[in-house]
């Protein structure tokens, strides 16, 4: 079980690093529709060798198709590319930070298509992202309005990647969810990537496939086989921590005291949200 914790916190600490990714790609000029393709391209490259591998295979019901195209525009073409936009016009921080509103959506969500309860912890919740928004983009420091609309869909649609990442693994396995998902939000993208892209970009390009996608998924799809969903995404919350700090260290991005404290009601109110409120 122990090695299972680890793992949930191997794949949050890997997806740390996309906002990281995503500056260093944008300093070789790269635009971010062709950062999400070429992210997703070799993503399914190797996932379609490891579920080889794993003699998983490949045939799906038509009727998935329609469904597996509506989560692969939401949940990969629109996150990841709101996701990189945001880290492009504003800072690695900034929108890790709002990538975290996801569970307020969530929960309105929950409410709107499960019937699911709005408790007292849930509002708190709410309460605390909500203010903690304000003081992350306030006045010391603040972001454009464009970067806090951006950020602010970006956890959107996390949210709705999780909510219809739900109705994906009723009827298949993470692994195969995962590969349509990413498949036709490959199709999306392509008639917007640019391939013309820098060699020196080309690594970056493949290790952002491989860690926090590839073998981020793998290892917390692996995890929740023995580990709880609530408590995996408790430790999962390690993520925004993890691009906070890396930030820090790489691009000398600095937090003021104000955003610290919202960073930290942000946070808060996730953990709450995940622990069921």
């Amino acid at each position: 079980m122990g090695r299972d914790y680890l793992f949930v916190f191997l794949a949050a600490s890997m997806w740390g690093t996309l906002g990281i990714f995503a500056k260093y790609l944008d300093g070789f000029g790269l635009d971010t529709f062709t950062m999400v393709f070429y992210r997703v391209f070799f993503a399914v490259a190797l996932l379609s060798a490891y579920l080889r591998l794993r003699g998983i295979g490949f045939p799906i019901e038509r009727s998935r198709l329609k469904f597996y195209a509506l989560y692969g525009f939401f949940s990969v073409f629109l996150f990841y590319s709101l996701y990189f936009y945001t880290v492009t016009i504003s800072s690695v921080s900034f929108a890790v930070l709002l990538l975290y509103t996801a569970p307020v959506y969530s929960m309105i969500l929950g409410r709107i298509l499960f019937g699911e309860r709005l408790t007292p912890g849930k509002l708190l919740s709410l309460f605390l992202v909500m203010a903690g928004v304000v003081l992350v983009n306030g006045t010391g420091g603040g972001f454009s309005t464009r970067a806090l609309v951006f950020g602010l869909l970006t956890g959107f649609t996390y949210a709705l990647y999780g909510v219809l990442g739900k109705f994906a693994v009723r009827r298949e396995e993470p692994e195969k969810a995962l590969f349509y998902t990413l498949l036709f939000g490959l199709m999306f993208l392509l008639p917007f990537a640019d391939f013309s892209v820098p060699r020196g970009a080309l690594p970056y390009l493949l290790a952002l496939a491989l860690f926090p996608t590839f073998l981020g998924y793998v290892l917390y799809n692996h995890a929740l086989r023995k580990v709880e969903v609530s408590r995996a995404s408790i430790i999962a919350t390690v993520e925004p921590v993890v691009a906070i700090v890396l930030a820090f260290i790489l691009f000398g991005e600095r937090l003021t005291v104000e955003q610290l404290i919202g960073a930290a009601f942000i946070i808060g109110g996730s953990l709450i949200a995940h622990t069921g409120g």
